[in-house]
């Protein structure tokens, strides 16, 4: 009574149960296993025995206390029936562990075993439990046998069934059981043993019992609780058999069907068109129609097979579809409303099937009822069906399996495939229980936790068979179990299943025996079936199978003589088979064509596909009677039978190498194949098998336990994907996430199973501590393997590279580990291909293998006739086998038994990841050789042949046999090296002929030929350039020479490339490189950083591999012969910084400096005070070297102070490297120079900015950008040619009265602008010794202007001080005076640095790994102090913010970052612009970035030095724009998109530095906190040179031209001479002397470094005269003089490329010819009211023939304006305007909407429409120069651009513009002469009020507008005049301009109108009305802002009397005047004048 009341209050609750009947039984282990059994037979007990019962047969007894009296005074025959009933549960027990470990064993001897066979755990736990049952189980006989309870039959079965071979299936047990079974009915009677005394119910079951044999009459519903009506029949010596009726459907009681046309909307939406076909739903179906179709409720279906489940998936699928906006219109029906606006998840839908066939099978399903009608696309991903990254991203619906999208999930990340999934569909998710279990496990939890991260719905629906536990089920998937849980019963299986289970009886082992009863047997439950009219599907286990089925039944068939008349049918019947006749007979497989003359089929999937489709149809036609098929039918294709049968269950499983059974849930899907919803109410299903494995499966079909979880023995695989993932960083979140698992929820309920006691689970309820206990043993595990590094201690949990391998190639620890220990032992001698091929071989993956005693013999003629290379283990272990099977697989060689087939597939399906993943394990460790056999073998794995082979077997379908025979003839597997690709790269220095006669194919010579050119090859070129003594850098350069075939290399190719040094066997460099098809053949550039060691090595090597192609690899050495580093050898110089008494502000000896440190500090920092002598008291020129955060602002503001003392008038300029930090700068100094009482005017000029030639001269201190300054200071000499309106000509006064030069962070000579600064500072001192010899005057310092560099901490300081004119190479008291270079540890704030290294090709994945640990180290370093993260883009700020807003979510905190009241911060959110920073804000996160707009990004700032937000996210801009410092600085990601390279790039460390020093307030820390999260490879470089100075190299020679050409502009170089000796002035010159390797000089020597500088500067030159920039005159001797050209000062006066001049030159030609051509078809405007417009006398007016309006609205002035963009766009200037990523995309989809398009087709009116021949649009689009131009139109056109980057992309590009326009109009004036030029004049002012008003030309005019003012001209006046000295004449035309701005108001005002000294441009053009001639142009300014409204002005314009006599009309002498007004549309006037 107590057990039945444990029970009956444990219904729900397993694990209460459990701690009571613990309770009642008590802690021995015999109560465990009485415990144990009890629990297994719960649900039995709580069904068939009553509490009334027990009570009745209690007070029968006498009874008085149902638990205790009831054991007090047991009566003697009853304690009697009770031990011989336990002797037989114990005897049971026993046998039935011994068949589980024989099948473990293979039923073979451990004596047959391998000598250096080992036994798996599992095998040896499997014998301890078997051993103790049988100990077991003899003491409960012996105690039996003692008490007399035992009879002699009953001893000897027991002891025969105890015996080592007893066999329970001989006749002797038999007999003895049926004996058994007869006194066990004696035993049960209640009084008296024997038949005296039994009443007469007791006597009529005792004959029921005793039935003859035969009889059909059998009910053991008592016993194995069988459903009534069950039959026993046994046939003595053959067969017993179990037959469960149908049952009956109670129609009733079901649902009535939903009828979709009304349920969907009606028959036409789209999601009614989804159910084509299906009129309604069945009653399981309409049961949770509204749960699935109307909610978005997780969901659990647990139904029989056949019910409808995929319905139910399609329901949900349907319904997300139109919940995301894909198919669907709104609607509304009364309960629910939809609309088709997205819904806030992932649009993707993913579907997870089982088996791959499953998945096939859902995909065509799913395709034919969504793709075709919906348009929604269904992709296959799955191991055969690989998917680009495209492709499965524009799929709607992924069809994998577990094991795929596990792998997909674990690269997570905003952007990933996983993020993007919205509803998530598991189907048989039953398989919980089954090994792969695990997988489903960890893809449900990660999707749990993810969805909980980040606050996004994913929908999860489970498809499940019927489960006893399905309520577990349900917890774990989080199903509401009111809303979404649904269990249905058999009875909803829409035809009734008849079950018959036959054990077939053997008395031999010999398998063919039993092969042959079981075909006997099968044959007969096959002709009932055919007898009555129904076809068969016969299912067996194995390929070969199929056909010796099919085979054995029609030879029984034919010898009955019912061949013809069951299987093939009388001639006449069968239409169908007449109708597939000819189809079958013309099939290429024998078999099917043998069979389909027997009537049958066969199906399994080694057919071709077609075959096998045939097999189905003829099958469904009725052609067929009988298939014989695999089970992969059952699962992968929807083709019911009314009868279904299963020949035998014995499964070769490879994995184990062994027979085990077919599984429960198999039967069960076969089973569901039996009977035709649309033709048969029943269906009939047999199971064949042995007799004793019948038990088992009717005990597993009536008596189903709840399902358990497999995942304890993954669980450190699955752990260590989640660390790599990095959503598991400790054993907290370890424990956390093992409660997101099945197993949590199956220990909770019962825990005995998982080894936790009744008293444990007691004392902790939720089990965290034995889940600690679980995540530290998977911990310690992983970390004895190097796959994680634990810290016990922390519990933190760190990732490696071998635990990241093992997690992407899904490689298990036990691997990792035995790959550990072996290749340690290969390392030191060196491993063979053989040795790596038997390392791979013994991976776990391949350990179940067995050796059978039947295959040896064709083992060992594979061994000799398909392995090339030496197998190392005998076959009779696994490794051995594996190797000779995989080598047999890679030659093709024939295998003919099936087990080894099937073994072979095996190993094939793994083999290729195993080999990858060990290749990248070789190639993380730096072992070269191992790396590159690894990934031969990888390959030759997937194309199966060798890498020592001909790499033209991959075209093996396209060529004969004969070539590869022939170019491999002379080819041994030795180990020496492999030269087949150099040997077929050969044929092409051959003649076609010569090929085909060599290959013995003598036509195919060229057809060879074409296909080598195909073979993907690349040649490598590289330059070494020293660094350091012990760092070198290789400039490699790859240009693939390869013919491109789209179908051989799709639409990329990846090679792998690494430097080896073969001396030592490793890698010092490792990279995976893609070439594009869109970019082939283009080259590609590699900077690669690689250490030396002393001595030097001769050389390296770099080896590029192909990762697809067999054999496709070279290996080029890098020689170091001629490499010098002697230059490099002497020690950095660094300043020891002096305990020194600070210095006081005060001793600046002056009030009104002194008060600008007042509020600040009173004493100078250490470093301040040191230098503080030098700075204040000296002119001497300074370098200071020190750490961000040092106070060198300070240190500049000193020496300003100091040039201010000593000269007044003096001017100091300040270059700072970004406009952020120029912004930044101007800002501080106005605010504190600018004010009283200095007043000094501080002026910022950059590209932003400009300022008049008045304001220059007036300044005080002006702050510039490099450009910017190089560009004034190229004036200084004066004005260059006729150009005067430049900003270079205001620098000639300016620039010579500079006292200060101040270069911040001038360390960044090394980077890209680094030639810009060394040109400053070179003409600098140039200039300074200029003007001193001019004075005739000696400075103290040795010159005028002093030069000031403030710079991070250098490794070659003595070359930028010699540079900038400090003494470094005397003696005494004043050597290296100037010089300090302080150690990078000198700071205010000390700084810790941790460098992490992350994995991953791709860098937004790689991006996406990082945010868990930003997270991590915030709250671990800074948990309350403010910290900064840098990353490379504004993307990645809001990526970044969002994750870890949704970590802190994760942890329960969500505003852990904010330190502010809520109300404040969402009234500060309010008034911010952008969007996201809206939302992040509130959470403490702030975001940083150029695209903010500027009030935005000054809220975030004051908002983070307040202290209101903790976080601070921002581009790398930041740290050189904001003085924002922060405790923790993290930087995440070391590289950055460059456009012009179109890849990712590493930041400059000087870059890296800057951001790390933004850690540490020199106020609050005591130290500051950097984190420098970079890609794996960059850690050994980071490590080096963040802690040790950086070399600054010169980067001159990349911007020559540019420099040279700027200095011939200006008059500095006149001659080669002159350009050799302006360069000995820069830091090139003095870096070339040092490290002429680098260079690429020969050596330092004098003679070497003057030939070196001569061959610079004529290559230079000669390029420059190439591109028209500067004239070379060869006459002069030896030297050459140097003369610029228009084109030259243009480039220097406009700051442009020395390419662009002649380039524009070009364009507009082209333009001006247009412009000629058609400007006579131009029609004037009605004449104006000429008194209106003109003033003065009669005498003026009258020269003025006519005025009209000057409306360019012809066509021809659009096209000049959109062809004028255009050539802009097209300049060099915008090479490196970024396309990133799919951009190309954007752009196209922005082209369509403009009205120019993207090649000025849509306007060139006169021409035919063309097109790029040849190029894909998409490669136009991802042209940057395209982007350019249509950037600019969508800015005057006011296009929505498609993301916010293209803002500050148009941005840069519009403030280019105007120079650019400049410079064409600068570079046309030139050209003057030319006709067309008049209306190319005309146009330029259109273009500029085009940017500027955002108003097209062709726009009608606004004159009739009350705010236009008025203009008028007057006193026009022609003069005529002869040249002096000449017969040519001059003319003059003298007018007055005047205009009224009263009342007019710009209405479209845009940054760009102004002209560049402020007011409103007008311009003026003089031409001739016949050809265009330019006569002359002038403009001007109007004052905008003055009080006086009407301006005039006089003006003046001179031109050739001849030109525009000549061209002035036939008798005409008119000219004509435009007047353009560049700041409003409607204003122009063209004024006709008379020459006469």
């Amino acid at each position: 009574m107590a057990v039945l009341s444990a029970i009956a209050a444990g219904q729900h609750d397993e694990s209460k149960m459990q701690s009571s009947l613990f309770e009642l039984f008590g802690e021995g282990e015999e109560s465990i296993e009485a415990l144990f059994e009890i629990m297994g037979k719960a649900e039995s007990i709580r069904r068939d025995v009553a509490e009334g019962d027990l009570k009745s047969v209690a007070e029968s007894r006498g009874e008085s206390n149902a638990t205790t009296a009831a054991a007090a005074s047991r009566q003697p025959h009853e304690r009697l029936h009770q031990l011989r009933a336990e002797a037989y549960e114990a005897a049971d027990l026993a046998v039935a562990l011994r068949t589980d470990l024989h099948s473990l064993n293979g039923n073979t001897n451990y004596s047959s075993r391998g000598t250096h066979s080992v036994k798996r755990k599992s095998d040896k736990d499997a014998e301890k439990t078997y051993k103790r049952a049988i100990k077991q189980a003899l003491v409960a006989v012996n105690q039996a046998r003692e008490e007399g309870a035992l009879t002699e039959s009953d001893d000897f079965f027991l002891k025969s069934q105890l015996s080592t071979n007893g066999n329970n299936t001989n006749n002797a047990s038999m007999e003895q059981m049926m004996l058994r079974n007869e006194e066990a009915m004696l035993y049960n009677t209640h009084h008296t043993r024997g038949l005296d005394g039994m009443d007469a119910t007791q006597i009529t079951n005792m004959k029921r019992n005793l039935l003859p044999e035969g009889t059909k009459e059998y009910n053991d519903s008592q016993h194995r609780g069988l459903p009534p009506g069950t039959e026993r029949e046994i046939k003595e010596g053959f067969y017993e058999k179990v037959t469960i009726p149908a049952p009956v459907r109670e129609l009733s009681m079901l649902r009535s069907r939903i009828n979709l046309d009304e349920a969907l909307g009606g028959p036409d939406t789209d999601e009614r068109t989804a159910f084509a076909g299906t009129a309604s739903l069945n009653p399981m179906q309409s049961t949770v129609f509204d749960a699935a179709y109307n909610t978005r409720e997780n969901l659990l279906i647990c139904a029989p097979t056949g019910a409808g489940k995929t319905n139910v998936a399609m329901l949900a699928v349907v319904s997300h579809l139109r919940d995301v906006g894909l198919i669907g219109s709104a609607y509304h029906d009364g309960d629910h409303h939809y609309d088709n606006g997205p819904v806030s998840t992932g649009q993707k839908i993913v579907y997870i099937a089982p088996m791959k066939a499953l998945a096939q099978e859902v995909v065509e399903k799913f395709s034919s009822k969504l793709t075709k009608p919906l348009g929604i696309i269904v992709r296959e991903l799955t191991g055969d069906m690989q998917l680009s990254r495209a492709e499965a991203e524009a799929a709607h619906v992924l069809v994998t399996t577990p094991e795929k999208w596990d792998v997909v999930t674990r690269k997570g990340g905003d952007g990933s495939l996983g993020s993007t999934c919205g509803l998530l569909i598991i189907d048989e998710v039953h398989l919980l229980a089954d090994e792969r279990g695990a997988v489903i496990e960890s893809v449900v939890a990660r999707l749990h936790r993810w969805v909980e991260s980040s606050q996004r719905q994913v929908r999860l629906v489970g498809l499940s068979a019927t489960l006893p536990n399905y309520e577990d089920v349900a917890t774990f998937l989080r199903v509401d179990k009111k809303k979404g849980l649904f269990f249905f019963g058999p009875e909803h299986r829409p035809v009734p299943l008849q079950q018959t289970f036959i054990g077939v009886t053997s008395h031999t082992r010999n398998r063919f025996e039993r092969e042959k009863k079981m075909d006997e047997v099968c044959y007969e439950v096959v002709t009932d079936s055919l007898k009555n009219g129904y076809q068969v599907m016969v299912f067996v286990h194995s390929r070969k199978g199929t056909g010796t089925t099919a085979k054995a039944l029609a030879e029984r068939a034919a010898a009955d003589g019912d061949l013809e008349r069951l299987f093939i049918g009388e001639e006449g019947e069968n239409d169908a088979r007449t109708k597939y006749m000819d189809r079958a007979e013309k099939s290429r497989n024998r078999e099917l064509r043998e069979h389909f003359n027997s009537g049958m089929g066969i199906h399994h999937a080694g057919m071709l596909r077609h075959d096998r489709k045939l097999s189905e149809q003829m099958f469904n036609d009725g052609a067929i009677k009988v298939l014989c098929c695999t089970a992969t039918l059952a699962w992968g294709v929807n083709l019911p039978a009314h009868t279904v049968v299963i020949k035998g269950t014995d499964v070769y499983m490879p994995e184990k190498g062994t027979n085990v059974d077919l599984s429960i849930l198999d039967v069960q899907q076969i089973f569901g194949r039996a009977g035709r919803p649309q033709f048969d109410t029943s269906g009939d299903a047999t199971l064949i098998t042995s007799h004793d494995a019948m038990a088992r499966y009717l005990d597993k079909l009536v008596r189903a336990t709840p399902i358990e979880s497999n995942f304890i023995k993954q669980l450190a695989d699955h752990l260590n994907a989640e660390v790599v993932g990095g959503t598991v960083t400790n054993i907290r979140e370890a424990v956390e996430w093992i409660r997101y698992t099945y197993l949590h929820v199956r220990m909770c309920k019962n825990p005995l199973a998982y080894g936790i006691s009744a008293a444990a689970h007691e004392s902790d309820p939720t089990l965290r501590l034995r889940s600690r206990e679980l995540a530290i043993e998977a911990a310690k595990l992983l970390d004895e393997r190097k796959m994680v590094r634990y810290n016990p201690e922390s519990g933190n949990l760190a990732v490696t590279n071998l635990g990241r391998v093992a997690c992407v190639f899904y490689i298990r620890n036990q691997s990792v580990a035995t790959f550990n220990e072996m290749m340690e032992k290969k390392r030191s001698s060196g491993a063979t291909d053989a040795d790596l091929l038997h390392i791979m071989c013994c991976a776990d993956e391949f350990e179940n293998l067995r050796v059978r005693p039947e295959e040896l013999d064709e083992v060992d003629k594979l061994k000799k006739e398909g392995c090339p290379l030496e197998t190392l283990a005998p076959v009779e272990e696994f490794s051995g086998k594996c190797n000779v099977l995989l080598q047999c697989y890679i030659s093709k060689a024939r295998i003919t038994s099936f087990t080894l087939i099937s073994d072979t597939n095996y190993i094939a399906s793994n083999a290729g990841r195993v080999a990858r993943a060990l290749f990248e394990m070789c190639l993380k460790t730096g072992n070269a050789s191992a790396a590159l056999k690894f990934l031969r073998l990888a390959k030759s794995v997937d194309h199966r042949f060798w890498w020592f082979q001909t790499p033209l077997r991959a075209f093996e379908h396209e060529l004969k046999k004969n070539v590869y025979v022939a170019l491999e003839e002379s080819r041994v597997a030795s180990e020496s090296g492999y030269n087949t690709f150099e040997r077929a790269i050969s044929l092409l220095d051959m003649e076609p002929n010569e090929v085909g006669q060599l290959c013995h194919c003598f036509r195919d010579g060229a057809l060879i030929q074409k296909f080598v050119r195909m073979l993907p090859r690349v040649e490598v070129s590289c330059s070494v350039h020293p660094i350091t003594k012990s760092t070198l850098r290789f400039h490699i350069e790859l240009n693939p020479v390869f013919n491109w075939s789209g179908r051989h290399h799709g639409g990329a190719e990846g090679f792998w490339l690494w430097v080896e040094d073969n001396d030592n066997n490793r890698t010092y460099h490792s990279e995976y490189i893609m070439f594009p098809r869109r970019n082939h053949p283009d080259s590609t550039t590699l900077e690669v950083v690689v250490p030396v060691f002393d001595p030097m090595p001769q050389q390296y090597f770099i080896r590029i591999v192909s990762d697809s192609w067999v054999g496709c690899e070279a290996l080029i050495p890098v020689s170091f012969r001629h490499v010098l580093i002697e230059g490099l050898t002497s020690p950095t110089f660094f300043t020891n910084l002096f305990d020194l008494t600070p210095q006081p502000v005060r001793a600046l000896a002056n009030s009104n400096y002194e008060q600008l440190y007042t509020n600040r500090f009173d004493v100078f920092n250490p470093i301040q005070t040191q230098l503080f002598h030098i700075l204040y008291h000296s002119d001497t020129p300074v370098l200071l070297g020190a750490p961000t955060g040092s106070g060198k602002t300070t240190v500049a503001e000193i020496a300003l102070l100091r040039m201010k003392n000593q000269n007044p008038k003096g001017k100091c300029v300040y270059i700072a490297p970004l406009k952020s930090l120029a912004r930044e700068r101007l800002k501080e100094w106005s605010k504190r120079f600018g004010a009283p009482p200095l007043n000094w005017k501080v002026l910022e000029l950059s590209g932003d900015t400009s300022h008049d030639s008045r304001a220059l001269n007036n300044s005080d201190v002006l702050i510039c950008t490099p450009e910017k300054w190089d560009l004034i200071s190229r004036g200084w000499r004066g004005v260059s040619g006729d150009f005067s309106s430049s900003t270079a000509s205001n620098g000639k006064r300016f620039v010579r009265e500079v006292g200060l030069l101040i270069i911040d962070e001038i360390h960044l000579l090394g980077e890209d602008r680094g030639a810009v600064l060394e040109a400053i500072v070179s003409r600098t001192r140039l200039i300074s010794r200029h003007v001193q010899a001019e004075k005739q005057r000696q400075s103290s310092s040795g010159e005028l202007t002093r030069i000031m560099g403030l710079s991070t901490a250098l490794a070659n300081p003595y070359d930028l001080a010699d540079w900038i004119g400090i003494d470094t190479e005397g003696y005494g008291m004043d050597a290296k005076r100037g010089l300090y270079n302080f150690r990078p540890s000198v700071r205010p704030v000390p700084m810790v640095v941790h460098i992490q290294g992350y994995p991953g090709r791709h860098y937004c994945p790689r991006m996406a790994t990082m945010n868990k640990p930003c997270y991590a180290a915030i709250k671990d370093l800074s948990p309350n102090k403010p910290s900064m993260i840098f990353v490379a883009s504004r993307r990645q700020t809001r990526l970044t913010a969002l994750d870890l807003i949704s970590h802190a979510a994760g942890e329960e905190n969500p505003k852990s970052f904010l330190h502010c009241d809520d109300d404040y911060i969402e009234a500060v959110a309010q008034s911010l612009n952008d969007k996201v920073l809206r939302h992040t804000i509130t959470f403490g996160v702030g975001l940083h970035h150029a695209g903010l707009a500027s009030r935005d990004r000054e809220t975030v700032e004051r908002l983070y030095l307040e202290g209101h937000i903790q976080v601070l996210i921002a581009t790398a801009t930041l740290a050189w724009g904001v003085n924002l410092p922060a405790h923790l600085v993290i930087v995440k990601g070391t590289e950055f998109f460059d456009g012009k390279l179109s890849r990712y790039v590493d930041y400059p460390v000087t870059d890296i530095l800057q951001m790390m020093g933004r850690a540490g307030r020199p106020q609050f820390d005591k130290e500051g906190v950097a984190v420098i999260m970079c890609e794996e490879s960059k850690k050994t470089f980071l490590k080096k040179f963040l802690y040790e100075p950086f070399p600054v190299e010169s980067c001159l020679g990349e911007r020559m031209c540019e420099t040279i050409n700027a200095e011939v502009s200006c008059g500095t170089i006149n001659s080669l001479s002159d350009a050799i000796g302006y360069l000995k002035w820069t830091f090139y010159a003095r870096r070339v002397k040092l490290n002429p390797s680098y260079y690429g000089a020969k050596s330092s020597t004098d003679d070497d470094l003057e030939d070196f500088f001569l061959s610079v500067v004529q290559e230079t030159t000669g390029k420059l005269q190439d591109h028209g920039c500067v004239c070379v005159d060869k006459t002069e001797g030896t030297d050459s003089l140097v003369v610029t050209t228009p084109l030259g000062r243009a480039a220097s006066n406009f700051y442009l490329n020395h390419q662009t001049p002649k380039q524009i030159l070009q364009g507009t030609r082209g333009l001006r010819k247009v412009l000629a051509q058609h400007a006579q078809e131009l029609k004037a405007d009605a004449e104006l009211t000429m008194k209106k417009f003109l003033v003065g006398d009669a005498k003026s007016t009258k020269k003025v023939v006519s005025i009209h309006r000057f409306t360019p609205e012809h066509e021809m002035y659009t096209f000049a304006v959109a062809k004028i963009l255009f050539e802009l766009s097209a300049t060099h200037e915008f090479n490196e305007l970024p396309v990133r990523h799919n951009e190309e995309e954007l752009n196209l989809e922005l082209s369509r909407s403009l009205p120019w398009g993207y090649d000025l087709s849509k306007v060139s009116w006169w021409l035919d429409k063309h097109k790029h021949p040849g190029k894909n649009i998409l490669d136009i689009m991802a042209d940057p120069h395209t982007k350019c131009f249509l950037l600019l139109q969508a800015f005057i056109f006011k296009g929505k651009l498609p993301i916010s980057d293209y803002i500050n992309d148009m941005r840069s590009v519009i403030d280019q513009i105007p120079r650019l326009l400049a410079a064409m109009q600068f570079i046309t004036l030139d050209d003057k002469e030319s006709a067309g030029n008049f209306e190319m004049f005309s146009c330029f002012p259109m273009v500029r009020r085009v940017l500027s008003t955002g108003t097209m030309i062709d726009v009608k005019s606004s004159s009739t507008l009350s705010n236009t003012p008025s203009i008028k001209f007057g006193n026009f006046k022609i003069e005529k005049e002869l040249k002096k000295g000449s017969n040519h004449h001059r003319g003059f035309l003298d007018f007055e301009y005047s205009i009224d701005l009263n009342g007019f108001k710009k209405t479209n005002k845009r940054s760009q109108n102004q002209g560049k000294n402020g007011g409103l441009g007008v311009a003026v053009v003089l031409g001739t009305r016949k050809g265009g001639y330019l006569l002359n142009k002038s403009s001007f300014n109007v004052p905008e802002f003055r009080k006086e409204k009407c301006w005039k002005k006089s003006i003046r314009m001179d031109f050739d009397w001849g030109t525009a006599e000549v061209n002035a009309g036939q008798d005409q002498n008119l000219v004509v005047l435009r007047v353009l007004h560049e700041f409003t549309s409607g204003l122009d006037f063209e004024i006709v004048v008379s020459l006469r």
